[in-house]
């Protein structure tokens, strides 16, 4: 762990193991602003115009890993995160607390890069309002242009074995089905990123908790729960995929809670990156790679 300056900010924690390095600003955020292999190319997107700039009421996404609350809100969700974070060591970990913006919500991650390259997050979001709000919370890695985005579906069965349904998959307003983005395998779904097309956006509720990011000639691979039962926002979502001519988003999603005045709530991911790896193009032999990968990394 060390304090280094990067893309015009000056303060910056970076954190390595494994062949690979994290770097979190400390003047902005809870941000992490770049993830990948040592020496390598950023698997997460940065926008030239905003790096290195700090303060003002004006709401900038920076590029890289935030964290925000569901469901989406006009006003609550693009509060600014303009303002130096507070660092603590815990560990072998780091933790960076934002103060809480107008809507009383005070946000956290705690980021830790084992020897083998693991990499463990825990974002907390904690009520500071005098008054209950129902949320979730939401994590969103925005990747660098020009990879693909997969996820599982759940296992096929026959009818009449299988009557019940099984893959809920939520469409926004703007989400269309024949974008050639888009491939709608059985056993995985794609999406991939074009710089000349723009939003495209689904949620699902994938109950292997995995989904994953080709580009640079690396795999990305963002492990989180699925909690049996719990209510989740966007009609039932703990996954969502975003993108647009800029960049594209894996996103995770927590449970609905109702947070009273002091509550807090805790949400979980594990980061891999697979180097010299390509996804296949069958979606057979994709989904068994998935698979391994479920069963694997954790």
């Amino acid at each position: 762990m060390e304090i280094v300056p990067y893309g015009g900010w000056t303060r910056c924690v970076r954190l390595k193991g494994g062949g690979v390095e994290l770097i979190a600003t400390l003047e902005v955020g809870p941000r992490i602003i770049r993830f990948g292999a040592e020496g390598g190319p950023n698997e997460l997107v940065e926008y030239p115009a905003q790096m290195g700039l700090t303060g003002g009421d004006e709401y900038r996404s920076y590029g890289g890993h935030r964290l925000w609350t569901a469901p989406e809100d006009e006003v609550r969700t693009y509060e600014p995160d303009n303002a130096e974070v507070e660092m603590e060591a815990d560990g072998d970990g780091v933790w960076l607390r934002s103060q809480p913006g107008p809507s009383g919500l005070a946000r956290a991650m705690r980021i830790e890069v084992a020897p083998d390259g693991r990499v463990g997050l825990l974002h907390l979001v904690e009520n500071r309002a005098g008054r209950p709000v129902r949320i979730a919370p939401w994590c969103l890695t925005v990747m660098a242009p020009g990879g693909v985005c997969a996820f599982q579906q759940a296992e096929p069965k026959p009818h009449p074995e299988g009557l019940l349904p099984s893959r809920p998959l939520v469409l926004w307003p703007y989400t269309e089905m024949a974008d050639p983005r888009w491939t709608w395998g059985n056993r995985v779904i794609r999406l991939r990123h074009d710089a000349a097309r723009g939003p495209q956006k689904v949620g699902a509720l994938i109950e292997q908790g995995l989904a994953v990011y080709a580009n640079h000639g690396n795999v990305f691979v963002k492990r989180f729960p699925c909690v049996a039962g719990a209510e989740y926002p966007d009609f039932g979502s703990n996954f969502e995929t975003f993108t647009r001519h800029d960049m594209l988003e894996v996103e995770s999603l927590g449970p609905l809670v109702t947070l009273g005045p002091g509550d807090k709530v805790e949400h979980p991911e594990a980061w891999f990156l697979i180097f010299d790896t390509a996804l296949p193009e069958d979606d057979e032999e994709c989904g068994k790679l998935l698979r391994l990968w479920e069963e694997t990394l954790s």
